[in-house]
């Protein structure tokens, strides 16, 4: 039985009814004391990487086939910002194909993962510090669905998306991702999808290659070399101050939107996690696809 299902059954049942209580144990120890979950830090890059056969997309697919299965997902991308926090509530979450000028077989693309109401109320009881509201109107974007659909092309497991607020600095979301630590130990895969370094503005694709051409600006190189050094040193307070750790961090983060699912990810590590980088390249001049893994 779902757990949705079993919900609506069990209002049907007296509270106290041996049956009831019984099938209840069964779906607590379902959501509960599982082996902790990764974190990720996922770099995006261009919305083709869903459809395309690359370095990229195949790291995505072996890490999806390796990793223990979630129950659900949560994600934090770059591409949902709003005035205050947010989850998305709905239990068949659209996909958004928030992006212009590309291929009609990439708007053909759909990724029909579940919503799921249970982390909507866990999320929402985890994070205490601000009040986070439930969207019936977003749906996953494709910070979200354009890698999940490698990591699990079935889509055959529960999403649901946390906003970016906007309105609040860097230290405020990191201390908002730590609220959600509890979750790892509930089967729940949660995923910050961005970029390390990202100024569409300097994209500077060179003449005969494509988007994914492996170069960067000496700035862009210099920045991801900096980031690195603070992830590997777990040096998180220097990555929340990030305008002070060099010249090139304005150049690298001309906005927060895309730097701020990384503090999500590195608010969860805990002192004995184990942490990898991957896909570590960089792009068109002025992005990286840097990504993290954070183990248990």
């Amino acid at each position: 039985m779902q757990r949705k299902d079993f919900l609506k059954s069990l209002a049907l049942i007296p509270f106290g009814a041996s049956a009831a209580c019984q099938e209840l144990g069964k779906m607590t120890d379902k959501w509960s004391n599982t082996e902790k979950m990764p974190v990720l830090f996922v770099g995006h890059g261009s919305p083709m990487n869903a459809i395309e056969q690359n370095e990229f997309s195949k790291t995505w697919r072996e890490l999806g086939a390796r990793l223990p299965k979630p129950t659900a997902i949560l994600c934090v991308s770059a591409h949902w910002e709003t005035k205050g926090t947010f989850v998305t509530a709905m239990t068949q979450p659209r996909t958004i194909h928030d992006f212009g000028g590309f291929p009609k077989v990439l708007f053909d693309q759909q990724y029909p993962a579940p919503g799921s109401p249970w982390l909507v109320q866990e999320a929402k009881s985890s994070i205490t510090t601000t009040t986070v509201g439930e969207d019936m109107a977003w749906g996953l974007d494709h910070g979200a669905w354009s890698i999940l659909k490698h990591f699990y092309p079935n889509a055959d497991i529960p999403v649901i998306q946390l906003s970016l607020d906007y309105t609040k600095g860097a230290d405020y979301h990191y201390a908002l991702a730590k609220q959600l630590s509890a979750l790892r130990s509930k089967g729940v895969l949660i995923v910050g999808s961005g970029n390390m370094v990202h100024n569409l503005g300097m994209i500077r694709v060179r003449t005969g290659e494509d988007f994914n051409s492996r170069y960067g600006f000496d700035w862009a190189l210099e920045m991801n070399e900096v980031f690195k050094q603070k992830i590997e040193e777990q040096d998180h307070e220097a990555l929340i101050q990030y305008e002070s750790l060099n010249k090139a961090a304005k150049l690298a983060i001309p906005s927060t939107e895309h730097y701020f699912p990384l503090l999500y990810t590195l608010a969860l590590q805990e002192k004995t996690d184990k942490l990898s980088i991957f896909n570590d390249h960089p792009l068109a001049g002025s992005l990286t696809m840097t990504s993290v893994l954070v183990e248990a």
